[in-house]
């Protein structure tokens, strides 16, 4: 199986503090990986190295035969890698469409010229985006929340449109920061059936930081 990232000898220093220490880790294609451990040890920070959040203070990442160290986020998920995060991070304010158009963004090809004055290619590709924005959520579990404003979501729907946002910038690999965390026991559940889905459905690499170890357990290829 090919390995879709390889991250060699990473390592993210804070001062006198190692975060991560020359971490050698690699992600099959088609695979879901889980990567697990206390508080405090640095998951996060690699999430945030893989996605250019951070930059390594040593070390080599490699996506899709694509040496990604030292790019920035927006590069990264040019290149796709999307991820949701372990505090929800949706624009509150806005309906669940518009936060799953944020994450079509990067997708667009109408350029300013094309928007300011609505050609009838930017016209198409708009409502091209809206018709796949929506599909997103019904596939994502969230059927008629469209117009709905996500702050106004439950907590497990929030994760799902998060989800959902990340989907829309059509990543091969996700990374998903502690999805079921704050879930109770049926919305954990779900979501763990819609992370295989993804998979089956969508034809995605996941990896998932993940405290639940029944979540683990039963949906990992490797940990």
């Amino acid at each position: 199986m090919t390995d879709l990232l390889v991250a060699e000898d990473v390592r993210k220093e804070f001062g006198g503090l190692i975060a991560t220490n020359d971490v050698n880790f690699t992600i099959p294609q088609g695979s879901i990986v889980s990567l697990i451990g206390p508080n405090g040890a640095g998951k996060t920070t690699f999430f945030n190295m893989l996605t250019g959040v951070y930059k390594p203070t040593s070390g080599r990442i490699v996506f899709d035969g694509t040496n990604v160290t030292d790019k920035p986020p927006h590069a990264i998920t040019a290149l796709g890698i999307g991820r949701t995060f372990q505090n929800i991070r949706l624009f509150q304010h806005m309906t669940a469409l518009e936060n799953v158009l944020v994450g079509m963004h990067c997708r667009l090809k109408g350029g300013i010229f094309g928007s300011i004055f609505s050609t009838r290619r930017v016209r198409r590709e708009e409502r091209e985006a809206e018709e796949q924005a929506r599909e997103l959520l019904r596939f994502s579990g969230l059927r008629g929340r469209d117009d709905e404003m996500s702050r106004n979501l439950s907590y497990g729907d929030q994760r799902r449109l998060e989800v959902a946002r990340a989907l829309a910038t059509r990543p091969k690999l996700l990374l998903l920061d502690e999805p079921t965390a704050g879930m109770n026991p049926q919305e954990t559940a779900d979501f763990t059936a819609f992370v295989q889905r993804l998979r089956t459905e969508r034809d995605l690499t996941v990896l998932m930081i993940e405290h639940d170890m029944k979540v683990v357990m039963g949906i990992s290829d490797r940990v």
